[in-house]
């Protein structure tokens, strides 16, 4: 099966309760352990590459990676997609490199240029037979390019959506309903603890996605900064010489009920790095005199290929679904 769109993939979720995954991927590791998890539990997945990620394996290698993973796992749809897209000039340039959907962030901007720049990216990709995801609202955080403070973060509003999406023709929609970039995504304050004395998020806001959903019914919605930052590979990663204290996460039970509502696409990503940081970590602390990369990017591929497995079943619920 070729690359596909995501045209097809939202339907089936929207209607099904169930969300895609759609993961970063910036190397051949990353990319087989989330395709063999996704060809193993029969679910359909959307590869991302960000511009940090472009910049860093080489443009024509993430997509020869992906055009190897497509040739492996036949059985399974795969979306080429470009996470946060800044320009007309970065989305145009993968839509000629062979991307089938292409995400156009232009949320930091006036409302009206927003809808201006988009509605741009939209009728070129449509051209090419490429969808296009945009977003409303501006999530926190720290995730390659993009760095949100929480002063400059705010809630998508949904009155707002209607007229975006009609006047952009966007495909999918990403809003802001308390998800955040990276694995630092709460600080403390934010925060609550639990007789554990573990760090407690505030809890999404599912009102402004009800909202949302009521006044774009049928279409689909997109989480960004959904990573759960999963503690064993934090502790993992503590105890191997890293210093991450007070990494936390979206719990996946607030994300489990977001797919069963009207968003179709979750974005993971740094769940991916911690679990290859962290196995790489303990390897070389339990053999310190090996050097082969083979050696340590082989658990580490392991290790992502469980965790994405982890996601389809009990997070996304796509498995059995492509």
């Amino acid at each position: 099966m070729p690359l596909v769109t995501s045209t097809e993939m939202f339907k089936k979720a929207y209607n099904g309760g169930y969300a895609v995954g759609a993961f970063n991927v910036n190397n051949m590791e990353i990319i087989q352990g989330i395709t063999e998890a996704c060809r193993e539990e029969k679910a359909p997945v959307i590869l991302q590459v960000s511009k940090g990620a472009r910049a860093y394996a080489n443009r024509t290698y993430l997509v020869k990676l992906v055009e190897a993973a497509v040739i492996e796992c036949p059985e399974i749809p795969i979306v080429l997609h470009l996470d946060h897209g800044d320009s007309f000039e970065t989305c145009k340039s993968c839509i000629d490199d062979g991307f089938t959907s292409v995400m156009i962030d232009l949320s930091s901007k006036p409302f009206a240029e927003n809808i201006e720049g988009t509605k741009k990216v939209v009728e070129y990709a449509h051209d090419h037979g490429v969808v296009v995801e945009a977003e409303l609202g501006a999530l926190a955080g720290v995730e390659d390019d993009v760095n949100v403070s929480a002063e400059a973060s705010h809630y998508t509003r949904p009155e707002e959506v209607e007229e975006f999406v009609s006047k952009t023709g966007c495909d999918s929609l990403a809003i802001a309903i308390g998800t955040s970039h990276g694995a630092y995504k709460f600080t403390a304050a934010q925060c609550t603890r639990n007789e554990k004395g573990e760090l407690v998020p505030p809890p999404l806001r599912f009102d402004i996605l009800d909202e949302v959903v009521k006044r774009l019914p049928g279409f689909p919605i997109v989480l960004h900064g959904s990573s759960s930052v999963p503690q064993n590979y934090v502790k993992m990663i503590n105890e191997n010489g890293g210093k991450m204290p007070d990494a936390v996460g979206i719990p996946e039970s607030q994300l489990r009920k977001a797919a069963e509502s009207a968003v179709c696409k979750i974005n993971i990503d740094s769940d991916l790095r911690l679990a290859l940081t962290g196995t790489v970590r303990q390897y070389f602390n339990e053999h310190p005199d090996h050097f082969d990369p083979r050696q340590y990017l082989k658990p580490a591929r392991a290790n992502i290929k469980e965790l994405v497995r982890h996601k389809l079943v009990d997070v996304l619920g796509c498995n059995g679904k492509a």
